[in-house]
Parts: structure tokens; sequence; C-alpha cells
């Protein structure tokens, strides 16, 4: 962007402050000021133009040019600008805020010229000769400031990171930001240039113009520091470790006011020293949309799309180009000189092209600029350089480590690379040591700490060939280990109901993913192949990944051959298969082949759960294919064997499936039990909320819950169950689950809550296309067609409304079929299809009947016969005897809300044919039953109570 100091190039002067625009340096009475970037770019555009009115409008167009901020966003920086300069204090004032109008800065302010005077110590330090500092420095402004500070304070401070990372580019920041606190006595020694390890002193010391005598010049170098107030920076010490620790060290010791700042690989590890470890630049998260405004935020993007504008390139920065500048950000972890060089491809390949490259070893030689070291001319020079610096164990070490695919645990590394030749002592110790030398990253993921190579590395690792031998053994060797952590971590897949909890199974996971791609690619081994996949299948569910169960499930089927048939392996295989293509596709005669199936070798292995489970899985496919007679079979069946079982996971399965089943069959008081006893689980600590082949049935069980409520009259208790499942779900972050429960958002569509239920189905429809939930988006379109017909938008929601019901049907999915029919009946009174409104009802009513009665049937024989009395000629008794059926039907299943609307209309036809008092005597009994809620239906039949007297 365009900051604020390209508007200023002049040094300023107001109070005990030095402000030098060009150098983003800010000093009170010689001393560094720590400022914030945003902060310092406030103060810049209020200090050039003192005593002029800069309204917050123009100050945010400034100072975020190419962004779209709030107001707080202003009022947070400046806050943090009044309390760095101490504004308000001992009657100092510099900003003021002019209510309504802006800010101005009412301090007096001096102008010097653009390069400040050089301090009368300067003429004592004629060796000066730090390299000019970048106009800009992208996303480094908080490591400068806390480099800054730690220099100051502890006086030797290394800067640690991986090559390319910028620890030179930050080190000469560092020192520019202390230039005036050492009054310009700053020397920046280059190692890099060094080979022979005894030069090191030497350079040092003829950089200061000392004359060397002898072969160590350590000793001259010392006595020549002593006294003097020096800033000391060298730069690349990872090649010259062994003899620039103890310069360093020995400096530290004797010369009391030189404080040095190192840019190392490695730490030096001495005494006195302090590592600062310089991480990649932030980049975009995986597996979030994001927009071009939002990914302009973080560093690794903000330096890509300048150094491929200033190179030539023409950016839109749309919402699809920010999606693959995001996506090449992240391939280069964040590397400073990887992002540069491929920034610089953009205004000669283009963006697709470049990002294409990048997979390619062709990337790591495209040269970056020509005033650069050698060593960082082009990304493979950086690497050779780090390579180069390796021991022959360190280098073997680092080519096995290179199988991993991103983040992996010590006991990983150490069962995998250790072999014949390296004992895992040896291994250890090359691990510890490429960690050190900044050639593998750490980070901490839950309890354990975890290692990975960045994709660079990796990538330049593998290019190092190994013998097809070993290369197949240490494959096997990847392999085993991770079939063996899928089966000891098998239990604990379903407890992770956070997204911190899975964190640390998902960097297993890739690994396995890697595993499976080389079992059956042309030199794997299909045989551990179908063991490793037997394992993930249920971990796929699991997570939610249903695409790569189905994929995998897939692949070890065809490859399971005779004698592997009827066992635990195919048992697994077809239970993945059946689960993720039902969730995906809808229902089919193969998925009910695979559950079957599955079910089928249960039995035959005696394995109680895996049978309950599958039958809940066969209630599940029943369920949602309409036939409730067969759900309600399996439920039971699975609860028999539940009951058997100290599994209180199957049990609350149960209780679940069985709620859902008797709600749909019409036993609302019955369904009501069965739902809160699975709910009760929730609170107990052996059970927690558990993703139990492929989804949370607590998220399903509060769902149901809410509808029961809801039709037996507690639409307050209906409403909060609702929220509460959509945001238990919400906190598991687990797709499958959060989708099932925001079909709760339903009872707030009868509850009148239309904002927010609109608000929810975005989100429904949204999460349901990222996964490829098929039927589910169909279903979120229908809601949304419910909603348009609720709120007058009729004949858009007729249309939509039967479109998806068309897919639905394609799809056997009929769990909404009859709530989606109402909707449409009553779609087609509303404009006046009478006829269509009461074929479609009598087409629905025989389908309920033959699959089993559900709880909305009284309330289509309610509408149908509300249409019969709204056509041209009313027919009159056919619609008294719907009103009546649907009377006798709502007080069967004991729903208050249909029985409230059919009591309502019957009142309404005999008041209308001068039958008061049996109307009255009808509906005031009914109506006295609620005892929470104010909706639609209760003021109706209130209006009308009132009506009768």
């Amino acid at each position: 962007m365009a900051t604020a100091a390209d508007q200023a190039s002049d040094r300023l002067s107001f109070g005990p402050f030095n402000l030098v625009a060009s150098e983003r340096l800010l000093t009170k009475d010689g001393v560094p000021i720590g400022l914030g970037a945003r902060a310092f770019d406030i103060l810049i555009v209020l200090s050039t133009s003192p005593n002029e009115i800069i309204s917050k409008k123009d100050l945010i167009s400034r100072v975020w040019p190419d962004v779209t901020v709030e107001e707080g966003s202003l009022r947070f920086h400046m806050t943090s600008l009044r309390k760095a300069l101490g504004d308000g204090k001992d009657g100092a004032r510099y900003i003021t805020t002019l209510a309504g109008r802006g800010y101005c800065f009412v301090a007096h302010v001096s102008r010097g010229s653009s390069a400040p005077e050089a301090p009368a110590a300067v003429a004592n330090f004629p060796y000066a000769n730090l390299p000019g500092r970048l106009s800009r420095i992208v996303g480094r402004d908080d490591d400068v400031q806390k480099l800054s500070a730690d220099l100051t304070a502890s006086r030797f401070v290394t800067i640690v990171g991986a090559g390319g990372v910028g620890k030179t580019t930050v080190a000469i920041a560092v020192a520019h930001h202390l230039m005036e606190a050492f009054a310009g006595s700053v020397l920046f020694v280059d190692l890099g240039m060094l080979i022979d390890p005894k030069l090191a002193s030497t350079a040092v010391a003829s950089m200061l113009g000392q004359s060397i005598q002898s072969d160590d010049a350590t000793p001259g170098l010392i006595a020549f520091l002593k006294g003097r107030r020096i800033l000391l920076v060298l730069d690349t010490c990872e090649h010259l470790v062994e003899t620039v620790a103890p310069l360093a060290a020995g400096i530290i010791e004797a010369a009391s006011q030189v404080h040095i700042l190192a840019t190392s690989r490695e730490a030096l590890r001495v005494e006195g020293e302090h590592v600062y470890r310089l991480e990649p630049l932030a980049c975009p998260p995986v597996g979030v949309e994001l927009t071009a405004a939002a990914v302009q935020q973080f560093p690794a993007t903000q330096l890509f799309v300048e150094r491929a504008i200033a190179s030539g390139a023409r950016l839109d920065f749309s919402d699809a180009e920010a999606f693959i500048i995001a996506d090449i950000c992240r391939k280069l972890d964040g590397v400073t000189l990887a992002i540069e060089l491929a920034a610089r491809r953009i205004e000669s390949h283009g963006l697709q092209q470049t990002a294409s490259l990048l997979d390619q070893r062709l990337a790591r030689l495209w040269h970056g600029s020509r005033t650069a070291p050698a060593r960082q001319q082009t990304l493979q020079a950086t690497l050779d350089w780090s390579y180069g610096l390796l021991s022959e164990q360190e280098r073997v070490v680092l080519r096995r480590l290179a199988v991993f695919v991103g983040h992996f645990t010590l006991d990983a590394a150490l069962d995998v690379v250790t072999s014949a030749p390296l004992d895992r002592s040896i291994v250890f110790g090359a691990i510890e040591s490429l960690v050190a030398k900044s050639m593998v990253a750490t980070r901490p993921i839950g309890a354990m700490m975890r290692y990975r190579l960045l994709d660079t590395t990796r990538a330049y690792a593998l290019d190092i060939s190994l013998d097809p031998a070993d290369a197949a053994d240490l494959a096997m060797r990847h392999v085993s280990y991770y079939r063996r952590w899928l089966e000891q971590t098998g239990n604990e897949w379903e407890t992770l109901t956070t997204g911190v909890e899975r964190a640390p199974f998902f960097a297993g996971l890739n690994n396995v993913r890697a595993a499976l791609e080389w079992c059956f690619g042309e030199n794997g081994n299909v045989s551990i192949g179908i063991e490793l996949t037997a394992a993930a299948a249920p971990v796929f569910l699991a997570m939610s990944l249903l695409i790569e169960s189905q994929r995998w499930s897939e692949r070890g089927l065809l490859a399971l051959d005779d004698s592997r048939r009827g066992g635990r392996e195919e048992m697994q295989l077809t239970a993945g298969l059946g689960v993720s293509l039902m969730f995906t596709r809808g229902n089919s005669d193969r998925v009910h082949a695979a559950l079957s199936r599955s079910l089928e070798i249960a039995q035959d292995c005696s394995d109680a759960l895996h049978s309950a489970a599958m039958l809940g899985m066969l209630q599940l496919f029943h369920l949602r294919g309409g036939d409730y007679r067969l759900a309600l079979r399996c439920a039971e069946h699975s609860s028999m064997i539940a009951s058997k079982l100290d599994n209180i996971r199957l049990k609350t399965m149960a209780h679940s499936l069985l709620g859902i089943s008797r709600h749909l069959a019409g036993d609302l008081n019955g369904a009501r039990v069965e739902l809160e006893a699975a709910l009760e689980s929730e609170s107990s600590s052996a059970a927690g909320r558990v993703a139990y082949f492929g989804f949370d049935h607590l998220s399903l069980a509060g769902a149901s819950l809410a509808t029961t409520l809801w039709l037996l009259g507690y639409s307050e208790q209906a409403s909060a169950r609702a929220l509460k499942a959509v945001n238990d779900a919400e906190r598991m972050s687990h797709p499958i689950s959060l989708v099932i429960a925001l079909t709760a958002i339903t009872v707030l569509l009868w509850t009148d809550e239309l904002d927010a239920a609109e608000q929810h189905l975005d989100s429904f429809i949204s999460r349901a296309e990222t996964q490829y939930f098929g039927p589910y988006v169909d279903v979120g379109r229908g809601l949304q067609a419910e909603l348009a017909i609720r709120r007058g938008d009729v004949a858009a929601g007729v249309e939509t409304l039967k479109n998806c019901l068309e897919k639905l049907h394609a799809a056997h999915y009929e769990r909404f079929a009859a709530r989606f029919s109402i909707m449409l009946a009553r779609g087609y009174a509303a404009t006046g299809r009478f006829m269509e409104g009461i074929n479609l009802i009598e087409e629905i009513i025989p389908f309920v009947e033959a699959k089993g009665g559900i709880p909305y049937t009284p309330e289509l024989l309610r509408l149908k016969g509300s249409i019969l009395l709204k056509m041209p000629k009313p027919r009159i008794k056919e619609a008294e005897t719907c009103f009546k059926q649907s009377l006798d039907l709502s007080r069967k299943h004991g729903s208050r809300v249909w029985e409230l609307r059919a009591a309502t209309d019957l009142a309404a036809l005999w008041a209308d044919q001068g039958r008061v008092k049996d109307a009255r005597g009808l509906l005031l009994p009914v109506f006295e039953k609620f005892t929470e809620g104010v909706n639609a239906d209760l003021c109706a039949a209130q209006h009308l109570l009132t009506r009768l007297g």
C-alpha cells in the first residue's frame, strides 16, 4: 500500500520526540519508542499536517487505503499512539479530538533535513557501514520492536530461522531503529562471504581499521572494543559457529557497552545469548472461505502482491485471485525469499501458471535480486547452502524425514527413520541438530511437540535419490507405523468434540493419506494397504471426511481377494462405503447393500457392538427413505442389543434413533422420553459428545427433541432446544453433526422467528454445499422456499419447493416429504390452485399410511379441509370430516399444535353455522392446555374465542 511514509520524508521534531518517517523511527530523547505499524502511520499523517483537522474518514482512507475497516480499529490504534506519546500526562498535549469533525495534531512541529544530522560521536566512529533499510518491510514491525527492546536489555541476541525467512532484513531494520540510540556507531559484518572459520575475528577487526599482526585477532579486537558503545551486527554465522560463538561470548564479557545482534540458522549456544526465533510470515488458513479484503490482511500475501506489482505484474486481486495467492503463500510456508522469487514470476508467467510451476523443481531455480548474496540468488542456492552445512548422518536423516507429510511426532520419526545403520540415538541426535539448524521446524500441537520439514525443504530432500530397496523399506516402515497408530488411537477419534482436539489427529491423518497412496501405487504393497484402509475407514467417518471414506473404502474392497472376504476388514470397508455414500449421494440400493453386508459380517463374527451400530445406520437409511416402520424395527433391534452391552455411546445412539423413530411414528410422548434419555448422557463424563459412525447422535437427538416439543405445544422450550442443538454442534466443528443439528431450524420457521431462521439457513446450505452433502442442500433450498412462502413471496417459493421435492424424491430422501408437501399445498391454495393442493395432499397421505404414520398427517388433513372451504364452491361436509379426522389423530399422537389448529378451523366453521356454544366448548379446553409461548396459532384461537364471547 502507499503508506503515510510516502507522504513525508522530512525529519520532524515535537517536544522530546524526533520522527524520521522514511526510517519509520520515533525516538524520545534519543531512545527508540516502540509503536505499531498502524499507529505509526496515523502519527505520520497527523504530524505532517499540524494544526489541520483531519476527518476520521480521511484518516482511515490514508492509513488503510486498500482495506475496509471500522472506526473501532482507528480508535484502538489512536489510543495506542496517545499512550506511547504520553499524551495528556504532565500537561503534554499532542493530539486533540474534535467531536464530529476528526483529529488534529496540536503540538509545535519543527522540520529538519531528510537526512538527520550525524551525532558528534559518529565522527569518532568512521567505520559505520550499515546497508540501507528497505523502504517497507512487510509483517515485521512487531519483530523489529521486540528485538530492539531485547537487544537494549540483554546486549546479545541471535535471530534464528530457516534460510530465506528474512533474518538479515530484520537485523538491518533493527540496527536502523537503534542507530540514534548508538549515536551512529553500528558495524555490519557479513560473515557469509567467509569460508575459513579462523578468519571470523580477523574480518571484524579489519572492518574496524585494526592492524592484524597475529593469527588470532581476537585479543586485539576485544581490547579495541572495551569502553566503546557499539552495536555489532554479525550476519550469517551458521557456517562459522565454532569460531563466532567464543568470539561473541568474549566480546560480551569484556566489552560491557558493546551490543551484538547475530543472525544464524542455529543458535550460537553461549553464555549471555538470547535467541529470537524468526517465524515465517503468517498466511491465510486452509479450509476457510476468504475474500480478497481478508486475504490482504496477512503479511505473506501482502508481500506477494507488493513484490508482484513492483515487478510489473497487473493484479485485479479479485476473490478468485486472492484464493490462488493465498495457496501460493501457503505452499511456500510464508518464507520471505520464496515468496519474493515467486512474485517476480507473475509478470512473465501469470498467476495461475506460476502456481502450477511451484509443484515443479523448476521453481527452485528462479532468480531473485541481482544484488542479493549468491546463496540467496535462487531458492535452490539457499537450500544448497543449508544442505552443505549438514553432516553425512544429518543428510541421511533429513532425506528419510521427507517421507512424512506435514507434522509428525518424535516417536514416529524414531520408528520410521531408524534402521540398521542408524540406531535411535543417532537419529535422535540428528533430529535435534536439524531443529537447531532450522532445517526442521517445530510446533506444539496439543500436549506434544510436532516436527515438520518446510515444503520447499521437503521437495529438495525428495530430489535426493535413495536406493530403491531402501526407499521401499522406508515406505513400509512409514505405512506400518501409521497403521499401528490408527489401531491404537481408534477409540479416541469419536470423542474428539472440538477443532482443537482434532488438530493433532489431522496432522497424523496427512501421513495416512500419503501411506495409502504409496500402498496402492505402482511400487506399493496392496496387502498392507487393505489393512491400513480398513483401519482408516472409521476414522474418515469420524472426521466427516466422507469423500475420502468412500474413495478408499471402494479401493480396499476392489483389492480384497476371496481369502480376506467375510472378515473384519470387509466389515469396516463396507460400513465406510455405505455411510459415506448415504450422506453424500442419498439413499440407493448400493448403500443398502453395503450396510446390510457389514451387518451380516458383524453377526457372523458375533460382534454385537458393530451389529448394533449397523442396525442404527440401517434405521437411518429407512428413516431418510420414508419407511418409518422398517426404521422403527431396526431401532428397536439396535436398542435391544445396546441394552445388553456396557457401552454408553451405543446406548446414547439407541435412545436417539429410537426417539426419532417414535416421533415419526406419531408417538410424541414416547419420543420425548427416549430423546431426553439420550441427551442426559451429555452430562455424563463417561460419554460426552462423540461422532459415532459419522455423526454425533446428540445433535440428531437435540434437533428431534426441538421438533417434538413444538408439536407437544411447548414452543418456547422448542425454540431454546433448537438453538442449543445448533450451538453445541457449532462448538464441535464437526460438519455432518452440524448439518444435522441445523435441521432444528425448522422449529424457528414454525415459531415465526423468520430472521433467525434465514440466518441459520444460509449457514446450513453453505456447509452442505462445501461438504458435498447432496440431499441436505435440497433440504436447505426447500426450507428457504418455505420461508419465502411465509413472507408472502408465494409464487417463487412454490416453484423452488416443487424443484426441491423432485430432487429429494430422486435421491430417495423422503424425511421432509410430508412437511414440504404441506407448504407446497398451502402455496397452491394461496395462489388459487385449489385442486392442485388437494391432489398433492391426497397423494402424500397414502404414501404416509403405507410407510408408517407420521405426526404430519393431522396437519395434512386440516389443510385439506381449509382448502375445501376456500374453493369457489366450498365443500363444507368434506371439510368438516377432514377437521374431525385431524382432531382425532392429533389427540392420538399427543400433538397439541395440530389439535389447536384443527379445533380453531372446526370451531370457526361451526360458528359460521350458528353453533357458537359447540364451537366454544370445542376450542376453549384445547386452548387452555397451552402454558407458554405466543404465536400465530394461539393468537388466532384467542381471537376466535373472543368473537365467540
